[in-house]
């Protein structure tokens, strides 16, 4: 059982950057790939980007790609998402997920575990 916690969320105007945490428990958290999803009021959840368990890759939505980066430090269970020029469509609820397998996956349905969700909202 892998529980996940994100933060970091909160209002920032476009153009502005937000770095996001998600916190994972369990011993075997360099095991998992992870991924941030977001979902936008009345818009399905969506892939933003996601991490291989090692690190060495990593896989971004077009609409996020030069924008977002995703690292993590396995030392403390934790994946980040720095989030540089805003967009106001980047409003969003965003999620992370951990996937057992290791290999990044784009869909939902790949990921084993997800944590709350934290909120961003960018203004224009």
């Amino acid at each position: 059982q892998v529980q996940l916690v994100e933060s970091g969320g909160g209002l920032v105007q476009a153009g502005g950057s937000l770095r996001l945490s998600c916190a994972a428990s369990g011993r075997t958290f360099s095991s998992y790939a992870m991924g941030w999803f977001r979902q936008a009021p009345g818009k399905e959840r969506e892939f933003v980007g996601g991490i291989s368990s090692s690190g060495s890759i990593t896989s971004y939505a077009d609409s996020v790609k030069g924008r977002f980066t995703i690292s993590r430090d396995n030392a403390k269970n934790t994946v980040y998402l720095q989030m540089n020029s805003l967009k106001p469509e980047d409003t969003a609820v965003y999620y992370c997920a951990a996937r057992f397998d290791g290999k990044i996956g784009v869909t939902e349905g790949a990921y084993d575990y997800w944590g709350q969700g934290t909120q961003v909202t960018v203004s224009s």
